[in-house]
């Protein structure tokens, strides 16, 4: 029983975490507007950059990164280490997993903006270097990699996605004393994946059609920002 309470806390507490929308708080509160209402429309550190320059971007990239790395380390701290809880064979980290999982949905489906919300990527990178800092490293060198050689950031960002449950998997399974839950982890892993190219569905569908942007290339639509968090 206090297993399953843990879980569905855990969920319901990242969920509302994740729905608080960094770009919206920190522009309301910095500048007084809604980010929504200016540029593409979108709320995320792409249009934020290029409404209200690099400073603001920061604002937004440090508060994401707080809100993705806070979420992990809570629920490890807290359900692990105070409760005692430790889920297949004493993983503390799978319980990470699912407070990142939810805090990515959160803000991909913010119960507090209509459930319209970002990519996840920024959020997602943000999660894995308290969950797995060797996998972030190597999706952040697989999207730094295919971003500057292809200049498609939806290219990176779906290549990263792809490559962070299999390194998951490969890395966690080598290292099986210290991940003994390295199944479940990948199998969470694979959902944040899998969620993130959801996401990517409609660059997927630009890059078919040769109309998807290049870093660097002038907007050719409202819907091109390829690079929100």
């Amino acid at each position: 029983m206090k297993y399953a309470l843990c879980l569905f806390l855990t969920a319901l507490i990242s969920y509302i975490w994740g729905s608080l929308n960094s770009a919206i708080i920190a522009v309301k509160l910095i500048k007084g507007e809604d980010i929504r209402e200016k540029g593409s429309g979108n709320a995320g550190l792409t249009n934020v950059i290029r409404v209200y320059g690099k400073g603001m971007g920061l604002v937004t990239l440090l508060c994401d990164l707080f809100k993705g790395v806070a979420a992990v380390l809570a629920a490890k701290l807290i359900v692990g280490n105070v409760c005692g809880v430790m889920f297949f064979g004493g993983d503390k980290n799978f319980i990470g997993y699912i407070a990142g999982l939810f805090t990515i949905i959160g803000h991909m489906f913010p119960i507090f903006y209509g459930f319209h919300g970002g990519k996840g990527v920024l959020l997602a990178a943000t999660t894995l270097i308290a969950m797995d800092p060797l996998t972030c490293a190597v999706s952040l060198a697989v999207f730094g990699i295919l971003v500057i050689s292809t200049k498609y950031v939806s290219v990176g960002s779906i290549c990263a996605a792809v490559t962070y449950p299999v390194f998951t998997l490969i890395w966690q399974s080598i290292n099986a004393a210290k991940f003994p839950g390295h199944i479940p982890n990948f199998i969470v892993a694979a959902i944040i994946g899998g969620m993130i190219v959801y996401m990517h569905r409609s660059n997927i569908e630009r890059l078919r059609a040769g109309t998807e942007n290049k870093v660097g290339q002038k907007k050719k639509s409202a819907d091109s920002d390829t690079a929100e968090h």
